[in-house]
């Protein structure tokens, strides 16, 4: 059977570090209550001039460089993203030829926190179908352009990053002993979307608009949605939460993290956590998060891994993979 596997995984993030104490200066805020709702000490901010794109390229150097590849072994480019360069072309094509690409196809995912993941099972059926053989997955976000600064309930949430991972067809087994992706399962339910969105758009205001979130409802959707769907991937998979050796969960609030680890089943020590450092960097947090958690020696070859998010739409899913 062929499986995608992950053969290389890295990060980019701006030189750029807020600490929780700047916005003290000009919102009614402190770091004490940031920390107390969302576990965010600090993220980083895209400097001027920087690009979703840039980032995304610095992040699939690295990954391809852990892989031991070049551009040019990759056939497909899946990036996720809720904030591209511009309305078109997409985001994915500008990252091909910043690595010299001049061969496979290109394309962005717009799931905005769930990004990742649908952009997972993308990159898993165009492997598993023959469509390509390598794919690089990337999230990358700049969401400090889209934020409104006198919004305090918000615009502490959010940081910028990019996370790249590198999937290859391997044969295996066919059984959940297999490296690679298990499996996926992905939802979404419009009738949400007011919960979570921005106000702007090409069609609707011709302007870019500022992120709006009933933050309550959020959380009680995703910490539901979140736990439900881990289950149902690990049960197509065929493992349990107990086989689990880390959940990489979307890295929004450390509030949601640690309640869908409790309705899992699964301790905390066996959840990659870098909400403290980056905040929510939306389609960037998973892979931002895989490729930390690698760095730190936590994540090693033959681990079980579940991926989940939630994100505007509502969109939400998992994915369930052997490292």
């Amino acid at each position: 059977m062929i499986r995608a596997v992950p053969i290389g995984i890295g990060h980019y993030l701006p030189a750029r570090v807020v600490e929780n104490a700047e916005f003290e200066a000009t919102l009614d805020t402190t770091d004490e209550w940031i920390r107390a709702r969302s576990g965010i000490e600090r993220r980083h901010f895209a400097a001027e001039g920087e690009t979703t794109s840039q980032m995304a390229v610095a992040a699939a150097r690295a990954a391809l460089e852990m892989a031991g590849l070049q551009a040019a072994d990759i056939d497909a480019v899946v990036v996720a993203t809720s904030t591209p360069d511009l309305t078109f072309p997409s985001c994915a094509t500008m990252v091909q030829a910043g690595l010299g690409m001049e061969r496979g196809f290109a394309f962005d995912v717009q799931a905005v926190c769930a990004g990742f993941v649908y952009a997972l099972a993308n990159a898993n059926a165009l492997i598993v179908s023959g469509q390509a053989k390598r794919a690089l997955v990337i999230g990358a976000e700049t969401f400090s352009r889209i934020l409104d600064w006198t919004d305090r309930s918000t615009c502490v949430l959010f940081g910028d990053g990019a996370g790249a991972l590198v999937l290859e067809a391997r044969e295996e087994a066919g059984t959940p002993a297999d490296r690679g992706i298990l499996s996926t399962d992905l939802h979404s339910d419009g009738r949400y979307r007011d919960l979570l969105y921005v106000d702007g758009g090409v069609s609707s205001s011709q302007t870019a608009g500022v992120l709006r979130m009933e933050g309550r409802e959020v959380f009680r959707h995703a910490v539901e949605k979140l736990a439900e769907t881990a289950h149902a991937a690990l049960d197509k998979a065929g493992v349990a939460a107990a086989d689990v050796n880390w959940i990489v969960p979307h890295q929004a609030n450390l509030r949601i993290i640690s309640r869908t680890a409790q309705k899992m089943g699964v301790d905390m020590d066996r959840v990659v956590v870098t909400v403290q450092d980056h905040g929510n960097t939306s389609a960037a947090s998973i892979p931002l998060a895989l490729s930390v958690g690698v760095a730190r020696g936590q994540i090693k070859p033959g681990d079980l891994l579940v991926c989940e998010a939630i994100g505007g739409g509502l969109a939400w899913g998992a994915v369930v993979l052997r490292w």
